[in-house]
């Protein structure tokens, strides 16, 4: 038995139905093959582990699918994420896969969107990028914005009007169809409008916007000059640049490091700075 890929299937409703019929693990069955896996380098229990829990890594994708990225895409990158978190698992630590591979499934599905995300790269200015992620959080449903409504907005990110119906344009540019269609066995497909949540924002872009408008604020100058050089390079980087922003990869490269290992650097930079900000508010 081989690991499906999507691309050797017909369509990607026809690689879930696949998927779901590998069987769940049992605990005793999952410590079985990590062990395996573990001391003999056991290939065979290896696959066996990874197509247990493929349904995982497209339960995962559907969390991002308001990025407008094709779903199949974000389930191949986050199985490359389950077969790296496959590998280093380790049986003896008492933590189910389940509970581990998320981790690296979603940090492999965000590091492709950050790569790929085309309605970011479509905003690369630094100004442009605050409307686009202020937008996404004050326009309410998915209709087209009234006049009152651009003006609004307009009016509340001092931009120009036309500025926000530019971006608005650009964040409806590629529309696809929530409706779920019907095959030819008469079961319904998965589709998007299976899968909406709430319409707050995703984890990943309320972040971003909490982070800017962080960096946005009085004291930033002080808070980065207590930073060292490598942190400071890092957020400036990331969050600070007028084109577009570096990512995890593209600095880890530079100072030749792990994207984990940059990761860290910038969540501990951002903490500090946010503590320097808030004690000289």
């Amino acid at each position: 038995m081989t690991i499906p890929s999507i691309a050797s299937l017909d369509s990607f409703d026809h690689y879930v139905r696949v998927i779901k019929s590998f069987p769940v693990l049992t605990v005793e069955e999952e410590h079985e093959y990590a062990t395996r896996l573990k001391q003999h380098n056991d290939l065979e229990a290896a696959q066996k582990l990874i197509l247990s829990h493929l349904r995982l890594v497209v339960s995962i994708a559907r969390g991002y699918l308001g990025y407008g990225i094709p779903q199949a895409d974000l389930v191949q990158e986050g199985n490359i994420g389950l077969m790296k978190a496959v590998k280093r698992f380790d049986p003896d630590r008492g933590v189910r896969l389940v509970s581990f591979a998320m981790h690296w499934i979603k940090a492999e599905i965000n590091e492709y969107i950050v790569r790929n995300w085309r309605l970011v790269k479509t905003a690369t200015t630094k100004a442009q990028r605050k409307l686009f992620f202020n937008l996404r959080s004050m326009k309410q449903g998915i209709e087209t914005l009234h006049t009152d409504e651009i003006n609004h907005i307009a009016q509340e990110l001092n931009v120009k009007p036309e500025e926000v119906m530019e971006m608005e344009y650009r964040l409806n540019g590629q529309e696809i169809s929530l409706d779920a269609s019907v095959d030819e066995d008469g079961e319904e497909t998965y589709s998007p409008i299976a899968y909406l949540a709430d319409e707050s924002p995703e984890p990943s872009t309320a972040l971003e916007i909490a982070q800017t408008e962080m960096l946005q604020t009085s004291g930033l100058s002080a808070a980065l000059a207590s930073l060292d050089s490598r942190s400071r390079r890092v957020v400036e980087a990331r969050w600070l640049n007028e084109g577009e922003s570096a990512t995890l990869h593209d600095l880890a490269a530079e100072f030749g490091v792990s994207a984990e290992r940059i990761r860290q650097i910038e969540a501990k930079a951002m903490q500090k700075i946010k503590s320097i900000i808030l004690a000289n508010e």
